[in-house]
């Protein structure tokens, strides 16, 4: 799993649905709910269901109450073509010329395939079969409510928070210590500052965590396969490391002083019994 996007997997009927969650968005597999009526050609049936024209209607209705960019005009135009015997249309169309966000298409030998979200998912799971889409609902709400799903939640949206914390950081780097590095030595601060906190928490930098993990470093990096309770502490050190660094504290001391204080808050959160969660399937030990 990436940092981006978090993928699960459904069971329906002995049938395997993915459910991925891109950028805090559900989507169900379209593709795999397909196979329930052809194995071996699934986009045939999605394409069937798109060409009628209520389907047409209500994927647009969908997107103006949920998308800004949605591209009426264009809309408008296979509005007034579905229901005809000549009317063609695939999901790459659909997203191409309408900016549409409800159906989405993903290239990729495990994730890929054209994807919706639920209100849509369940339409077409409807077309295909009520029984099927009663069973499918039934299933996805079951996996909503499981711990291990909302666990994988918390970790996504720590690592969003990371993300955005870092700005802060990279911003006190760039208007309290660039300015006072030469022009080699500010091509290397930012990994330096951002290993501080990789030698702080976890104990390497980023190079040493990939020259030892040569295989998950082709997915992500130290941070992507940390647990939920090392990205709390982090996002925490991101905004300490700042203050320090408008503070004019040396790198060195900087160091001890993140070390200590992630030091503190692990044993704090674990003696409180802290959830650690690994939202990973590759195990990482930092």
């Amino acid at each position: 799993m990436t940092e981006n996007n978090i993928q699960e997997e459904l069971v329906v009927n002995n049938q395997k649905i993915r459910v991925v969650i891109i950028n805090g968005r559900e989507y169900i597999s379209l593709t795999d709910l397909a196979r329930y009526a052809d194995p071996d050609e699934p986009k045939i049936p999605i394409q069937n269901w798109m060409r009628n024209k209520d389907v047409v209607l209500y994927l647009g209705l969908w997107e103006k109450i949920h998308n800004k960019s949605f591209k009426g005009v264009e809309f408008d135009t296979f509005k007034n073509n579905s229901g005809s015997n000549m009317f063609r249309i695939s999901p790459q169309t659909w997203i191409k010329n309408t900016d549409a966000i409800g159906i989405i298409s993903r290239s990729g030998r495990y994730d890929g395939g054209t994807y919706a979200v639920s209100d849509i998912a369940f339409e077409f799971a409807s077309w295909l079969s009520p029984e099927f889409k009663l069973y499918l609902i039934t299933e996805f709400q079951r996996l909503k409510k499981s711990e291990a799903y909302q666990n994988k939640l918390d970790w996504h949206a720590s690592r969003v928070l990371t993300k955005i914390n870092y700005l802060v950081h990279t911003d006190a780097v760039k208007n309290y210590i660039v300015p006072k590095l030469t022009e080699k030595q500010k091509r290397y601060v930012y990994q330096e500052e951002a290993d501080l906190l990789n030698v702080a928490l976890f104990g390497m930098t980023a190079k040493e965590w990939r020259d030892s993990n040569k295989e998950l470093s082709k997915d992500g990096n130290i941070r992507d396969y940390t647990d939920l309770i090392h990205l709390v502490i982090l996002n925490n050190l991101e905004n300490i490391n700042a203050e320090l660094i408008k503070m004019n504290i040396p790198q060195r001391d900087r160091l001890i002083k993140l070390n200590d204080i992630a030091r503190t808050q692990m044993n704090l959160l674990i003696s409180n019994n802290y959830n650690i969660i690994n939202n990973n399937s590759k195990e990482f030990i930092p």
